[in-house]
């Protein structure tokens, strides 16, 4: 991205100069011969930095940079002064200058400071693009029944303290997506968010992933390496999966959580961290500490605030209000028009039990928008998996015990009726050939013409 920056400076000898080297370095480059000319200029144009003079008649620079971060204190500004002046540029760092230049510039001085105001521009941008991804993804997290409204009261009201969290539910239920929301709407939500997935790692490298290592610390410690907490300082870590974590690490969280400081690996060297830990678990791990393979005392350090998501099968009401905003985020992302599902569609939907949770539904209607030709997603755009989720778990037809035969003839004619009568579709679905399934067939109309016949003779 080219940033645009506007030149102020009464003297034009000096203001050409200094526009000529901005342009030189890839910037796009306006020009004022004054502080009243520039704040003209601004009102028409806004500009990403200000490079101004500090003496000039009438509006100097420090007046025309209250202007600025009054109006947009986005702009960062710029002051070239003497070295007569140079304690007064300072004063102006304190009033929200960015920088100050020495005159007389230099053009390697010009280019390097505002290569470096750039980096700062697009890191905020990049920052404040993923604050709002991240916004988007709490979004995400619909939900009228009181389940739902009672984990978001809880997000609201625990946000704000410092205590540790422990989310549980089963995989897809939005855990980390909780530890997020949580995180952003806190008082620590412009510093960092750190996350570890300690079922994702060796036993061996979760240690030096967590608190770091000093280098030569053990055979590939090339140098010294900051772990999770020391990046998450005045921030918040995630340990994802925390029911995977070795035995042998759990007396050193213990030790963190209580005293807040630890050593790397390879060094003696204590370091305190400010940090809000937040740890989620799909399993229970009052079990697992019953079983030895969890430390009771961390367990109850990990959890002096539970949020337990229930899974999506205990909470149906939720469904409808997740796939319109599915639909609504995919067709908007693939650039298509969809209206929303048919009944018949919603009701299997709503029917199957989710063993994915939102996770699951979410990616089954992303593969549906996308694939779909028509406006309204139907029975056919989804997986024959949720005709017999339906068949399977609700009942739809299926009696329990029943003939192993008598179960094939239901799923092969509820497959065909989802595929209107289509064999080969039918087929692929159920994994097994179209000849197959033309011989079910003639053997269930011979049955059924058996039985009609021995009907009759009865009569």
């Amino acid at each position: 991205m080219k940033y645009s920056v506007l030149v102020v400076d009464d003297d034009r000898y000096v203001n050409e100069y200094v526009a000529e080297t901005v342009s030189r370095s890839g910037f796009a480059v306006e020009v004022a011969y004054s502080g009243e000319e520039a704040i003209l200029k601004l009102r028409n144009k806004s500009c990403d930095i200000v490079l101004t003079d500090l003496k000039m008649d009438g509006m100097d620079g420090i007046a025309l940079l209250d202007h600025i971060k009054r109006v947009n204190p986005d702009i960062a500004v710029v002051l070239m002064t003497a070295y007569g002046s140079v304690e007064k540029a300072v004063s102006a760092i304190k009033k929200g200058a960015h920088d100050f230049l020495l005159k007389p510039v230099t053009p390697d001085t010009v280019e390097h400071v505002l290569k470096r105001i750039s980096e700062t521009i697009r890191l905020k941008a990049e920052n404040e693009m993923m604050r709002q991804d991240i916004a988007a993804k709490f979004q995400s997290m619909v939900g009228k029944s009181s389940q739902m409204r009672e984990v978001f009261e809880l997000i609201q009201s625990v946000a704000v303290a410092r205590s540790t969290i422990m989310v549980t539910g089963d995989s897809g239920t939005g855990k980390e997506m909780v530890a997020r929301a949580i995180h952003y709407c806190s008082n620590r939500k412009d510093r960092p968010f750190i996350k570890l997935n300690c079922a994702a790692l060796p036993e061996t490298l979760v240690e030096a992933e967590l608190f770091g290592y000093e280098k030569g610390a053990f055979t590939d410690a090339k140098k010294t390496r900051r772990g999770r907490f020391e990046l998450a300082h005045e921030g918040t870590l995630l340990l994802d999966e925390i029911s995977e974590m070795p035995l042998n690490l759990q007396s050193k969280l213990l030790r963190v959580l209580q005293e807040r400081e630890f050593e790397r690996v390879g060094s003696s060297e204590t370091i305190s961290v400010d940090v809000r830990l937040i740890a989620t678990s799909n399993r229970n791990l009052k079990e697992y500490s019953a079983a030895g393979r969890f430390r009771e005392d961390l367990f109850y350090r990990l959890n002096v605030i539970p949020i337990h998501l229930p899974p999506l099968r205990e909470k149906p009401e939720d469904i409808p209000l997740l796939i319109d905003h599915f639909i609504v985020r995919y067709a908007t992302e693939n650039g298509k028009e969809i209206k929303g599902i048919s009944p018949a569609a919603l009701s299997l939907m709503v029917k199957y039990p989710w063993p994915g949770n939102v996770r699951e539904l979410e990616n089954m209607i992303e593969r549906a928008v996308v694939t779909t030709s028509s406006d309204l997603l139907t029975e056919s755009d989804f997986p024959v998996d949720i005709s017999l989720g339906d068949i399977a778990y609700v009942g739809g037809g299926l009696k329990v015990p029943m003939k192993l035969e008598e179960g094939s003839k239901y799923l092969i004619l509820k497959t065909l009726e989802k595929f209107n009568g289509n064999k080969t579709r039918a087929a692929e679905a159920l994994g097994v050939s179209t000849r197959t399934i033309r011989n079910k067939l003639a053997e269930y109309a011979e049955t059924e013409s058996k039985e009609q016949e021995s009907h009759a003779d009865l009569n």
